[in-house]
């Protein structure tokens, strides 16, 4: 199942980076890149799609303005809000239109692979068909989508990025020691996160052959289309 996505951002630059970063988690594909919330209602209502990135400040409304129009249309296409504003009311604002997920600039590949991921697994649970036996099949599939921690146990959100920063920096790839160092933990917790990484599609693995015993493992983060 390929997952079709509207990104919505007036920056032409950030647009793009956007576009990317989408088509590179595997399952996804972008189905269009508009400017403005009416260039958006006006390519939804020829083209439905799975899901919109979408930035709430723009150009000619307010992206929750967007979100409105795409409900009264009946539209029934999901939403991940993009926004720099913290303003708590803005969040309840958005969740009260159905918006699934917050997503705060500035904001790493890493954690936006993580949200689609996410939501990957939820299309496929929710859209499954079948009958929820009780309350526990419910939290599970919603718990998918907007589980109250998005990593897993044990994981830090400011040391993922980092670890991604820092693997970034190292366009041949790095073994996990050199990440470990860099970043300031121990060489069992920087693989941790380096395999966290490559799960969610952001790094792959490099086997390093040339010296006596077992390759090492390398990781790089491949280069942006």
């Amino acid at each position: 199942m390929t997952i079709s996505v509207l990104v919505v951002e007036d920056e032409k630059i950030t647009a793009e980076a956007n576009r990317i970063y989408v088509e590179r988690v595997p399952g996804f594909e972008v189905a269009g890149v508009v400017r403005s919330g009416g260039e958006a209602l006006r390519f939804l209502r020829g083209r439905p799609v799975d899901l919109i990135l979408l930035d709430l400040y723009l150009p000619d409304m307010h992206g929750l303005e967007v979100c409105r129009a795409v409900r009264a249309g009946g539209l029934m296409c999901d939403v991940i809000a993009v926004t720099s504003a913290r303003d708590l009311a803005m969040v309840r604002s958005a969740v009260s239109l159905g918006i699934s997920q917050y997503l705060l600039k500035p904001f790493t590949y890493a954690t936006l692979a993580e949200k689609l991921t996410r939501y990957a697994r939820f299309k496929q649970e929710a859209g499954g068909g079948g009958t929820a036996v009780g309350q526990g099949d419910v939290d599970r599939v919603l718990g998918t989508l907007r589980g109250s921690s998005e990593l897993p146990k044990g994981m830090a959100r400011d040391t993922l990025d980092s670890v991604a920063a820092r693997l970034r920096e190292h366009s041949g790839g790095a073994g996990a020691q050199a990440v470990a160092d860099a970043v300031g933990v121990s060489r069992v917790t920087a693989r941790r996160y380096l395999e966290y990484l490559v799960e969610l599609g952001v790094a792959v693995r490099i086997p390093q052959y040339g010296g006596v015993g077992r390759p090492e493992l390398l990781y790089r983060i491949p280069m942006e289309r």
